[in-house]
């Protein structure tokens, strides 16, 4: 195994990272990803803006888009100490597990940090190295029917209560109406990860915790994070159909398309996909940030998102760290939310003129992202598949009336701590 000085890295972007070079002095350089359409389209397009600052040639190894798939196939690979990938497409929890793999960027992009939400940093940094930069950001926001609403002279709810409340009401007279289909709130409410990122939203909302704290604290089981858990097991068979208990995102989604839903909990893409020109709902939905819980003191949208880790068998950590900058600086992202309404994790964008004329409904997402929370990946490292596993089982068994949510929170606890041992690894 290889050890990259973090001064060589530096020195070799301060020096001549983006200018041309001669092409004896060139390298060629590879970066995997599963990333299709549109957005390898851009990727291609950003990279050969870097071949030709830099000379150096990039070959993009493609994967299947499925998120599972890749991330064995990183983990195999990098395993193996793979030489021939240099720089590796992350989602947000993956770096942290495969932490040991990756080069430490934190000296190398010491000067852009600050420039980035922290938690976008954070939700990267293990034992304080930086193991990926990030490229976008994902968040969740309360997707709802502005018709509607406006039908039933119904606010938009800031609280859960009040999001109840509203739910309830316009369900009822809608199906008293004549759609007998109409459902107060949708949301993925089956075994896996979306149910993971759902719940934490509502237990961090509500003042409880993020089940396991940056700090590798296990925090999950108090009374705010037992009493959001309550709340979210009466909204079944009342503004949440039963069956939401098996939703996938995408079984939400189709609740949500037919006009069967009058809140719906998504993703920032969604925005993009139900604002498309043939999308059933394109003119009738607004979003807005997840509502508060009591106790709580600021919403919680879970954060996602793409970022770009360098491989510590690199033959090539100068350069590769270089274009892992280049595909996370100021000017990548920027042209990624123009063209694709893609959110920044660089703050200053979303004052950007170019970005909010073009995508002008991005500036909304910035006071989500200032509160997003980060899935435990960073402070459970290896370990975050099974804290996940444990966590939606969980919630799934509360849920589902399976034990109290008191009794499993405690229950929780206590495999977690088994888990743990003496420390997260």
């Amino acid at each position: 195994m290889r050890f990259h000085n973090r001064f060589l890295v530096t020195a070799a972007i301060l020096t001549s990272a983006f200018g041309t070079v001669s092409a004896s002095h060139a390298v060629d350089l590879s970066i995997v990803t599963g990333w299709e359409g549109r957005d390898l389209q851009i990727l291609r397009a950003n990279l050969a803006v870097y071949e030709d600052r830099t000379g150096n040639k990039v070959e993009i190894v493609p994967l299947p888009r499925y998120t599972n798939d890749q991330f064995e196939r990183y983990s195999l690979w990098l395993t193996a100490q793979n030489e021939e990938i240099d720089l590796y497409m992350t989602d947000s929890t993956w770096a942290p597990q495969l932490s040991e793999h990756f080069l430490d960027m934190t000296f190398a992009a010491e000067n852009v940090i600050p420039n980035h939400f922290p938690v976008t940093i954070e939700s990267q940094t293990v034992d304080g190295k930086l193991l990926a930069l990030p490229i976008y950001a994902e968040a969740t926001a309360l997707y709802y029917r502005k018709d509607l609403l406006e039908k039933h002279v119904a606010f938009v709810p800031a609280s859960w209560s009040e999001m109840v409340d509203t739910a309830r009401s316009i369900q009822e007279a809608e199906r008293a109406g004549g759609n007998l289909e109409m459902v107060g709130f949708v949301f993925p409410g089956a075994l896996g990860e979306d149910l993971t990122a759902t719940a934490l939203e509502w237990i961090k909302s509500h003042g409880g915790g993020q089940i396991v704290e940056p700090d590798g604290t296990i925090s999950i089981n108090n009374t705010r994070a037992a009493e959001a858990l309550k709340i979210a097991l009466s909204w079944i068979g009342d503004i949440a159909p039963l069956a939401v208990l098996e939703y996938t995102e995408e079984d939400a989604r189709k609740v949500w398309d037919a006009g069967n839903a009058v809140f719906f909990r998504a993703s920032s893409d969604e925005f993009a996909r139900s604002k498309a020109e043939n999308a059933p709902l394109k003119d009738l939905f607004e979003m807005t940030s997840l509502p508060i819980g009591q106790g709580g003191s600021s919403p919680a949208a879970t954060l996602g998102g793409w970022n770009v880790a360098v491989s510590r068998y690199t033959p090539h950590p100068e350069e590769a760290t270089a274009l892992a900058l280049f595909l996370a600086s100021s000017d990548v992202q920027e042209q990624r939310a123009i063209q694709q309404g893609k959110l920044p994790t660089i703050v200053a964008l979303y004052n950007d003129i170019d970005v909010t004329t073009q995508q002008p409904g991005i500036r909304r997402w910035k006071g989500i992202l200032e509160n997003a929370v980060q899935l435990p990946a960073a402070a459970t490292k290896h370990n975050y598949n099974v804290v996940n596993s444990e966590f939606w089982t969980a919630v799934h068994n509360t849920l589902s009336a399976s034990g109290s949510a008191e009794e499993n929170v405690t229950i929780l606890e206590r495999r977690l701590k088994r888990v743990k041992g003496a420390n997260w690894r």
